[in-house]
């Protein structure tokens, strides 16, 4: 499957190998509204880097590892810590980061990965479960902690989430299945029956995102690579790199406008992909 952009479409927005702060394997990501580039560390660093990628700062760290991240209406950072086992809360005004949120209905969540607000306001998250080992499933959280196990079916590693731009239908990275699924959100806000999107033998689907046409990028952790999954199904490969250098093992990935970001779990830098695509605009439910 050729590419359907050359690496030279790609550049390293911001080099954290030798900074100070430093870069420390980014996973989670997330773009503020004011255009600055928020992503995560393996000691639970949360960074914020300049919307020219000019400088970062450390704004906080759990002493955890940093999943996952989202940003809600009062530009609240919600991040999913591994360590932890829980969804940490960033307060904007305070500068606090305090836990959100580690279960629902009596169970707790064992490897909480990934956030994502629904076009209810409720925050969704991925809880990987185990290595190897599928199991529930997806929580669902109101904003003051409370929630539920939404959707308690097994999942091979729930990771990346993402709302079709209707917001009709969660879909979902399952990286140890090498597939991505969606579930309709029914009328009552329940969850529906898994419905597959695409197999993909051979990958470790990550990170997802949407633009506004509709099409699903895929950040895929192996080999490191952006695929394009269009409406009506056809995939393609965005973007690869063959050397593993400026894609390394790509995880989260988000949309500023045309530029697509993607964080190195491989690496100590942020990747941006100049596409032609718009992405979706940055949903925040408030």
């Amino acid at each position: 499957m050729d590419a359907l952009l050359d690496t030279s479409a790609a550049s390293v927005f911001f080099d954290g190998l030798l900074t100070e702060p430093r870069l420390d394997h980014p996973e989670g990501l997330a773009v503020h509204k004011d255009g600055s580039v928020w992503c995560g560390g393996e000691l639970g660093q949360v960074y914020r880097i300049e919307p020219d990628g000019s400088s970062i700062e450390q704004v906080a760290s759990s002493g955890g590892f940093s999943h996952g991240m989202a940003f809600d209406a009062e530009d609240n950072l919600y991040v999913c810590d591994l360590k932890h086992a829980a969804v940490m809360r960033l307060d904007a005004k305070s500068g606090a980061l305090e836990r959100f949120a580690d279960g629902a209905d009596g169970r707790k969540i064992k490897i909480c990965n990934y956030p994502a607000f629904g076009p209810d306001g409720k925050l969704y998250v991925s809880d990987s479960h185990a290595f190897k080992e599928p199991g529930p499933g997806l929580f669902r959280f109101d904003l003051d902690g409370t929630g539920d196990l939404w959707y308690e079916e097994p999942i091979n590693f729930a990771n990346g989430l993402a709302f079709s731009p209707d917001g009709r239908h969660l879909y979902v990275a399952e990286t140890f299945g090498n597939s991505v699924f969606r579930i309709p959100v029914e009328a009552d806000g329940s969850a529906g029956e898994r419905e597959e999107v695409a197999s993909l033998p051979g990958v470790l689907p990550d990170g997802l995102a949407f633009d506004i046409e509709g099409n699903l990028y895929v950040a895929c952790y192996e080999p490191s690579q952006v695929l394009r999954i269009s409406p009506d199904g056809t995939k393609a490969r965005l973007i690869a790199d063959e050397e593993a250098h400026l894609l390394c093992h790509p995880t989260n990935l988000a949309f500023r406008h045309r530029t697509l970001f993607t964080t190195n779990l491989g690496r100590w830098h942020v990747t941006a992909i100049e596409t032609a695509a718009e992405g979706l605009p940055l949903r925040r439910p408030g």
